[in-house]
C-alpha cells in the first residue's frame, strides 16, 4: 500500500494540540480587530487610563496598613509593624461602637429603603394620568440632586426646638414641650434612615420603571380576561418581571452594609448624638484626617473592604440559588 495522501488544512492556521490557536496567530487577529475598531477602542482607553491611575496604582498605598506611617515618612521608608494595627482594631471599643451603629443604620436602610423604591415605582407605573405621573416622578427625583449640605441644613432647622416637626407634634398633642430631636441619640438611627429614604427613594425607581416599561402588555390583557384584579396583576406579572433587577440591587445593597453615607453622617452628627451617629466611614475619616493616624485608618478601611467583598460574593451565591442558579453578576 502507498502512503496516505497528506491532508491539507483549508483554515487560516492549524490549532495547537490543546485546541487553542498559536499565540502569534491570536496576536495578529487581535491587532487586526483592534485596527478595524480603532475609533471605538480610542473611546475606551481614556476610561482605562483613568482607572489605572486612580483605582489601581493607589492600591499600593494599602501597604501602610501594615506599617507605622507618619506624615514625615514615605510609603517605602515607613517601618513595617505587621498585623499590629489590626490587633489594635480588635481591641478598640470605639471602633466596635461604630460597627454597631453602621450595621444598625444599614439594616434599617435595607429593610425600609430597599422596599420603598419598589413600591413607589409600582405606584407610579400604575398611574394612568400622564401629567400627574411626570409631576410625581419629578418631585420624587428632586432630593437626589441636592447635596447633603443642603438637605442636612433643612433637617437641622426642621428638627430644632422651634422647627417644623416640633410645631406639628405640639399641635397634634403628641408632645407637650418642644425638643431638639437631632440631639436625642436614641432617635438618630431613624433620622438617618428616613432622611436617606427621602433623598434616594425617587431616584431608585428609575431602573424599576425602565424594566416595567418593557413588560409585554398582553400579559395584563390576558390577566384581565381571567378576572385578575390590579393587585394580583402586580403580584403575578409586574413583580416577577422585576426579579432580576431586584436581585441585582439587593446584592449591591448587601455588599454596602458597612459603607454608611459619610456625607450624611458628617452633616447630622453632633457632640450629643455621636455615640449613635458615629459610623465606620466617619470613624476612619476622624482617625485619618483629624488625628493623623493614617496606618490605623487604612487598616480599618482595608478590613471593611474585605468584608464587603465577602458579603458581595455571599449575597450573589444566595441570590443565584433563589433564581434557579442564575447569577446576576
Amino acid at each position: 500500500m502507498g502512503k496516505p495522501a497528506a491532508v491539507h488544512s483549508t483554515g487560516p492556521a492549524k490549532a495547537g494540540l490543546n485546541g487553542k490557536k498559536p499565540m502569534g496567530q491570536r496576536v495578529r487577529e487581535f491587532a487586526v480587530d483592534f485596527m478595524r475598531q480603532w475609533e471605538l477602542q480610542s473611546m475606551i482607553w481614556p476610561g482605562v487610563i483613568f482607572m489605572i491611575i486612580f483605582c489601581y496604582i493607589p492600591i499600593y498605598g494599602l501597604t501602610i496598613a501594615f506599617k507605622h506611617y507618619t506624615v514625615i515618612d514615605t510609603l517605602d521608608s515607613a517601618p513595617w509593624v505587621g498585623l499590629e494595627n489590626f490587633r489594635i482594631i480588635m481591641s478598640d471599643r470605639y471602633f466596635w461602637d461604630s460597627v454597631v451603629n453602621t450595621l444598625g443604620i444599614s439594616f434599617l436602610k435595607l429593610a425600609i429603603g430597599f422596599v420603598i423604591p419598589i413600591i413607589l415605582a409600582v405606584m407610579i407605573y400604575e398611574v394612568r394620568w400622564g401629567r400627574f405621573k411626570k409631576f410625581v416622578q419629578t418631585v420624587s427625583y428632586l432630593p437626589h440632586f441636592l447635596s447633603w449640605i443642603v438637605l442636612g441644613g433643612m433637617l437641622i432647622t426642621w428638627l430644632s426646638t422651634s422647627g417644623l416637626f416640633n410645631q406639628i407634634l405640639v399641635e397634634l398633642g403628641l408632645i407637650s414641650k418642644p425638643q431638639n430631636i437631632l440631639l436625642d441619640p436614641g432617635k438618630y438611627w431613624w433620622i438617618a434612615t428616613l432622611s436617606d429614604v427621602w433623598k434616594e427613594a425617587g431616584w431608585g425607581t428609575i431602573l424599576y420603571l425602565a424594566i416595567m416599561a418593557k413588560i409585554d402588555p398582553t400579559y395584563y390583557e390576558a390577566a384581565k380576561i381571567d378576572g385578575a384584579s390590579r393587585l394580583r396583576q402586580i403580584w403575578y406579572i409586574t413583580i416577577p418581571n422585576m426579579k432580576t433587577i431586584i436581585s441585582l440591587n439587593l446584592i449591591l445593597t448587601v455588599s454596602g452594609l458597612l459603607g454608611s453615607n459619610l456625607d450624611q453622617t458628617l452633616v447630622l452628627m453632633n457632640s450629643q448624638n455621636r455615640e449613635k451617629a458615629e459610623v465606620i466611614n466617619s470613624y476612619v475619616y476622624r482617625m485619618g484626617m483629624t488625628q493623623g493616624d493614617f496606618s490605623y485608618a487604612t487598616a480599618v478601611g482595608l478590613g471593611v473592604s474585605i468584608v464587603s467583598v465577602i458579603l458581595l460574593v455571599t449575597a450573589n451565591k444566595i441570590t443565584s440559588k433563589l433564581n434557579d442558579n442564575q447569577s446576576v453578576l
